[in-house]
């Protein structure tokens, strides 16, 4: 019998490469986004997609009753962090309140489903330890940080107390083709394209010498799924343990086209953040436990990115 899974947020990047691993895997894969981005998938014709509100308790309830899914990976949220400032309340219902209406449902109507939640590497925010284990304590620094702690803290509480398997994934910065242009990754990626083929002049860009510990989306999904196929329940930073500035960021990027970024990226005070702490993930525990390597190169990764937006560009 086909394992099934439901896939929240199935339209986001993390949920494209999930789905391509869980369909290679032969699973039974059902996807709920919002649906504007459903009528955009990629995979119209391999997955079932639901108009399900998943704010809605006795919608979710029903959705776990009838869906008999074996895994459930909740990759929904409302992930661009600045964003958590203009709407904190609806940041909450989703990032918060999803969490706890798939734990509830799970735990009333389908208790043997296992459940992946995404968290993020801004729960450590503004600690003072680099890198970060899994037992740094969280200095939130947002209200999406704060959301997701909650979150986090409700994944061990059903774990620990109703006895669910409930995996806390502590994804760090994680990127590929599919990353939305409003991500700086995408945004260097997209201005080197456009430069190359004449579309642009100039990229205004914060600190270049920010830092940041990048992996690919395509790796990470793995280790989401290893997780919930392991035998034990727990908490895992997901990373790559390396650390590379946004200024090699951009050199990798138009070096790639035969371009000096220093002759089209300009850094602008006016898009600096204030920053006090570098996130970069310790994965020993995640490499001991489960045995999950990234594989892609940063490199690779970022090259990848710019042939996709090139290609884009070139359909236009």
């Amino acid at each position: 019998m086909k394992k099934k899974a439901l896939i929240t947020g199935i339209c986001g990047q993390d949920g494209h490469y999930l789905t391509k691993l869980l369909l290679e895997k032969d699973y039974q894969v059902v996807g709920i986004d919002i649906q504007e981005k459903i009528n955009e998938t990629d995979n119209p014709n391999s997955i079932e997609l639901l108009d399900t509100d998943l704010t809605n308790m006795r919608q979710v309830i029903n959705l776990i009753q009838h869906g008999q899914f074996t895994e459930v990976y909740n990759l929904a949220g409302v992930s661009f962090i600045p964003v958590s400032w203009d709407n904190p309340k609806l940041n909450f219902e989703i990032n918060a309140g999803i969490p706890l209406n798939l734990l509830e449902a799970i735990f009333e109507v389908s208790p043997g489903t296992r459940i992946f939640q995404a968290s993020s590497s801004e729960l450590f925010g503004d600690c003072q330890k680099t890198p970060q284990t899994e037992e740094v304590p969280f200095h939130p620094r947002s209200p999406y940080s704060v959301n997701k702690i909650y979150a986090y803290h409700l994944m061990k509480l059903y774990r620990e107390y109703k006895n669910i398997f409930a995996v806390n994934g502590i994804l760090y910065n994680h990127e590929s083709s599919h990353r939305p242009a409003n991500f700086v990754t995408r945004k260097i990626t997209q201005a080197a394209a456009s430069i190359k083929l004449g579309l642009q002049d100039k990229l205004e860009l914060g600190n270049l010498d920010s830092q940041r510990d990048w992996g690919f989306a395509g790796d990470f999904v793995k280790a989401m799924w290893l997780t919930l196929n392991s035998e034990t329940p727990d908490e895992y930073i997901i990373a790559t343990g390396k650390l590379h500035t946004v200024r090699e960021f951009c050199n990798i990027a138009f070096s790639y086209l035969d371009l000096d970024y220093s002759q089209y990226v300009i850094s602008n005070p006016a898009f600096c953040r204030n920053e006090h702490s570098i996130l970069q993930g310790d994965i020993s525990k995640i490499q001991k436990n489960i045995g999950w390597n990234p594989e892609s190169s940063f490199e690779n990764m970022v090259e990848k990115m710019i042939d996709n937006d090139l290609e884009i560009l070139r359909e236009k």
